[in-house]
């Protein structure tokens, strides 16, 4: 375990090194995340001023939901994004060669060696609008609140990073599998916003909003990669059917996206031969 927190931290070094020196990338990649962030926090701000809320959501509720998959969406594309869009190149250069002859675990490596720092920035400016959003609401927060929050985003970041996984581990067999990523944007958009809204008006007929609902929270969980970890915070609790299903989601992933990985390995042939 020591020998895997060196590695990673040396991963953490390079990774520093090399955005100090494109210092002007790095900087206007901070800017561009902030403008982002201040973009859509103003678009909320004015959805806000027209509306009391937005589903079952209070404005400093639905900020720290927002937060909450700011949270996510950063530490997902600082850590681990970065390695699965370099996975097909690998392929691709057969630079995988020299991934598997490394003594350490090849999931390890390929998920891990680059990082995207800049995101930090991300994680910081989510964090002062959690701390907002919490200030506004004006009520305490139970230590076993905090403590499932934490866990939950452990558990939102462990679910997208093993679709991320199943994903890129698809290069081996397609090459090339840009349209799949273009799929991880597009799905993963659902979890921008909280899963009351796509409850539907009508009781006598089930909506294509619940029909979404029902899929994205039972099939593929994504609607409540955010949702749980922001209702456990800000929300009174309920029930454990949507944590438990959040959380074994999440482990039923990362061992479905090592069984994939390994699997797609042993379909992989070596540049040289």
């Amino acid at each position: 375990m020591r020998y895997y927190v060196r590695v990673w931290l040396m991963f953490v070094r390079n990774a520093l090194i090399r955005e100090l020196t494109f210092r002007g990338n790095f900087v206007i990649t901070i800017l561009t995340r902030m403008f982002w962030f201040a973009a859509r926090l103003t678009l909320f701000e004015i959805i806000f001023r027209n509306v009391q809320g937005i589903g079952d959501w209070s404005r400093p509720e639905y900020f720290a939901f927002m937060a909450t998959g700011m949270l996510i969406n950063a530490l997902v594309e600082a850590f681990f994004m970065p390695n699965a869009a370099n996975f097909s190149e690998l392929i691709r250069s057969g630079n995988l060669d020299f991934a598997l002859l490394k003594p350490i675990d090849t999931q390890f490596l390929i998920s891990f060696e680059k990082m995207d720092l800049a995101m930090f920035n991300q994680i910081l400016l989510a964090g002062v609008l959690l701390g907002y959003s919490l200030v506004t609401l004006g009520q305490p927060i139970a230590a076993w609140q905090a403590g499932l929050y934490l866990l939950y985003l452990g558990v939102g970041v462990a679910f997208f990073y093993s679709l991320m996984i199943v994903l890129a581990s698809s290069s081996i067999w397609m090459g090339r599998n840009q349209g799949l990523y273009d799929f991880w944007f597009y799905i993963t958009i659902f979890a921008n916003y909280p899963r009351s809204i796509y409850n539907g008006v009508n009781p006598a007929a089930w909506e294509l909003g619940e029909i979404l609902q029902f899929s994205f929270s039972y099939l593929l969980p994504i609607l409540l990669v955010v949702t749980v970890p922001a209702e456990l915070l800000v929300k009174p609790f309920k029930s454990w059917e949507f944590p438990a299903i959040a959380l074994a989601s999440a482990v039923v992933g990362l061992i479905l996206a090592r069984s994939v990985f390994t699997w797609s390995l042993k379909s992989y042939r070596s540049a040289s031969s």
